[in-house]
Order: C-alpha cells, then sequence, then structure tokens
C-alpha cells in the first residue's frame, strides 16, 4: 500500500502546532524544521542586539526587539525566525497575529532584520533576501562573519563579510553594501551605530576558540 505524502503545513498550522520545548524553530517546505545555532552565532547574536537596543533606548525611539518573532513570507508553506528583528510598537499591535502569536503578518512594523549566516548560507543570500524584499522589509543584514557564503558573493579568497541592504522606492533592494574587516557598518535606520566588522569577528572568533 502506498502512503500519500503528508500535506505542506500552512503558516497557521505551523504557529498552532510550534513545539514548546524551548527551541527555535521554522517552517521550511511546509516542515517544522529546528534551527541549531552554534556558540559563536548566538555570541553574534547577543552583539549585535546590545548595539541596537542601546541605540533605541539612547534615542527614545518607539521600536523594540522582541525575543522571538515569527514572519509570515508572502510564500506559501514558509515561516521565518530571524535571529533579530526590529519593530514599531504601533504598527506591532495593529498586526492581527501579534497580540496571539508573537508573530507578524506583513512587514509593515518592521524596521530591520538581521540574520546572522550559518552553513545554509543559501536561506540567507537568497530566499530570505527575496521574501524580505517581497514583505518590504527596509533595511536587511547578512552577517557572515565565518565568511560562508559563495564565492559569487563574497569573492575569493572568501573574507568575512556584513552586507547592508536598502529597500528603494521601488520596492526593491538596492545592491547590497558590503562592510569588511576594518569597517564601521552604516545603517539606514540607526545612523548613529557604532558597531564595526572587526567586533563581529572577534566576538565570533573567541568564541569558536578550542577550550
Amino acid at each position: 500500500m502506498i502512503q500519500a505524502a503528508p500535506q505542506p503545513l500552512t503558516f497557521d498550522e505551523f504557529i498552532a502546532l510550534y513545539p514548546e520545548d524551548g527551541g527555535r524553530y521554522e517552517l521550511r517546505h511546509g516542515v517544522i524544521t529546528e534551527m541549531r545555532p552554534t556558540g559563536a552565532h548566538e555570541e553574534v547574536i547577543g552583539l549585535i542586539r546590545r548595539k541596537l537596543d542601546f541605540e533605541i533606548e539612547r534615542l527614545g525611539l518607539p521600536y523594540f526587539i522582541p525575543q522571538s518573532c515569527l514572519v509570515k513570507p508572502l510564500r506559501e508553506a514558509e515561516g521565518y525566525l530571524p535571529d533579530i528583528i526590529v519593530l514599531e510598537r504601533a504598527e506591532a499591535n495593529a498586526d492581527p497575529y501579534w497580540q496571539k502569536h508573537s508573530s507578524i503578518s506583513t512587514g509593515k512594523p518592521v524596521r530591520l532584520v538581521v540574520e546572522v549566516v550559518s552553513t545554509n548560507w543559501q536561506d540567507d543570500y537568497l530566499t530570505k533576501l527575496a521574501e524580505y524584499e517581497k514583505l518590504g522589509i527596509p533595511e536587511y543584514w547578512i552577517v557572515d562573519y565565518r565568511a560562508l557564503g559563495g564565492v559569487r558573493f563574497i569573492g575569493s579568497p572568501k573574507v568575512p563579510t556584513v552586507w547592508v541592504y536598502r529597500l528603494l522606492a521601488a520596492g526593491e533592494y538596492a545592491a547590497g553594501q558590503a562592510f569588511l574587516a576594518g569597517q564601521r557598518l552604516t545603517s539606514p535606520t540607526f545612523s548613529e551605530l557604532e558597531l564595526t566588522v572587526d567586533q563581529i569577528i572577534a566576538v565570533g572568533q573567541a568564541t569558536d576558540l578550542p577550550h
């Protein structure tokens, strides 16, 4: 007897079935997929989050960074859990998914998304870039501190790179601006941000060192 393949989950089914075990999960091609970040990955996220939180507090901006927030892309059977997402408070509260599910169903509340690259680098450089663009998310960072991306993106020899994408009025991302070692990041949303590629690399490398 041939068994029928299980039907891909919808985003609504995903959030209803989201495991309550403290793990991090995304919906990929209709399947709940666990994300397993390394310690270095978490350290890099922590550094960037602290820097952004400081700017939000210092400038009194109406933004906040949730511990976790699922994003419903336009693509069916997908659901993303960004490493960092900066939301505008009033717009988030107006999203029907926020109060019930700590999720957003449009790009309106989002000011910035940061993805720290793991071994599945194609997700950040290709899939999520396209989906965040379609949602109209105004700023997107790809933090490739381990230089895992393809040669066509970061060249050869590969070097750690942070990409900043800015949404144009036409609804498309401008060509990503690449920041390398020795450079300070320039953010359209946080123009006075004090964060360098060297700081990001140092945090990642320190955590990767053998004990």
